[in-house]
């Protein structure tokens, strides 16, 4: 990372998927899969006790804002079920932002307040808001895994014409 690169990590189901997506978007500088928030050390996927399918991602943010990040992770996953994304059902796979300092938590709060009054999606937001802890990275065959797997398995996709509003616009 550079001076001007900051650190996101985030959780929203299968961490495949969510590479996929995040790594293509303007300003997002590297990512990498793990396990995070959870209670097991030097976690791996056979052994990642509580810990949830995360993503590490770098990004600059003169290109993209942490707020743009989380709007966009928003959009991509369904942040109101509960410890499950799709047909994955567990801790793993709960929906969660791991923030690394005050501000980046005071943005994932509002945003998620915005989420709640947008109606955008069916319920209330259940992601754990929590602060970054141990990130162990997962293994060499996770990373990357759609990129040299185009087929294969992934719960999230770009939902389109989504767009969030900020509380207070538009009559929201």
């Amino acid at each position: 990372m550079n001076d001007k690169t900051e650190k996101a990590i985030l959780a929203g189901g299968c961490f495949w998927g969510m590479q996929d997506l995040i790594r293509k978007r303007p300003g997002v500088v590297d990512t990498r899969v793990g396990y995070t928030g959870g209670d097991v050390p030097n976690a791996t996927y056979r052994n990642h006790g509580t810990h949830a399918e995360a993503i590490e991602i770098s990004f600059d943010p003169d290109e993209l804002s942490y707020r743009d990040l989380l709007e966009f992770f928003f959009q991509v996953h369904d942040p109101t079920t509960k410890n499950r994304q799709g047909n994955d059902i567990g801790v793993s796979y709960r929906s969660a932002i791991f923030y690394t300092d005050d501000q980046q938590r005071h943005v994932a709060e509002d945003t998620i307040a915005d989420v709640d009054a947008s109606g955008l999606w069916p319920g209330k937001v259940v992601t754990e808001v929590s602060p970054a802890g141990p990130f162990w990275e997962a293994e060499p065959e996770h990373q990357d895994y759609l990129e040299r797997n185009p087929g294969g398995y992934t719960c999230h996709f770009v939902r389109p014409d989504w767009k969030l509003p900020r509380r207070g616009e538009s009559g929201t």
